[in-house]
């Protein structure tokens, strides 16, 4: 499967929330397409794009797998019977197998699941998880000092082409 990444939406998706933090502070080992149990002042509150999952991560529980942290402001036209819990958790939708697979994953390798960026994909709201070991002080340098590298070789290509 193709990266999501949020700051480049494939056809057909229209991106909700993104967690870019998450690249810096986590190294990203796999990532997981997951459907989420929402309510229906839920999703016409992301439909208008609100939505945070920055602080949001993933526990799985037995053997289903919850979204907690994410906070999903109130529909405004959502009162009483209608309205939802703003910070509750969700239940994402996984196969068995497929929690299964990275709740053994996370347990030996001592991982974490975060959401990397919530997204509509086809009218459905959709959450790209990542299977992430937390990065040290010294790893986010050596990102941010590799990246910046990168960065200069790509200019300089640029201007070698341009002929400068």
């Amino acid at each position: 499967m193709a990266s999501l990444n949020p700051l480049m939406s494939p056809a057909g998706t229209k991106p909700v929330a993104s967690n870019r933090k998450a690249y810096h502070d986590y190294s990203i080992l796999d990532e997981v397409e997951a459907g989420i149990v929402l309510r229906g002042s839920e999703v016409k509150s992301l439909r208008l794009g609100m939505g945070r999952i920055t602080e949001a991560f993933a526990r799985i529980t037995d053997g289903q797998m919850w979204l907690e942290g994410m906070h999903i402001p109130a529909y405004s036209h959502a009162t009483g019977f209608g309205a939802h819990v703003p910070d509750g958790p969700r239940k994402l939708l996984l196969h068995r197998a497929e929690i299964a697979r990275l709740a053994s994953r996370v347990n030996q390798e001592h991982l974490t699941l975060i959401p990397l960026s919530l997204y509509l994909k086809d009218g459905k709201v959709k959450v790209l998880m990542g299977l992430a070991k937390g990065r040290t002080r010294g790893d986010k340098r050596q990102a941010l000092a590799k990246r910046d590298a990168e960065q200069d070789i790509r200019r300089e290509l640029g201007r070698a082409r341009k002929g400068k």
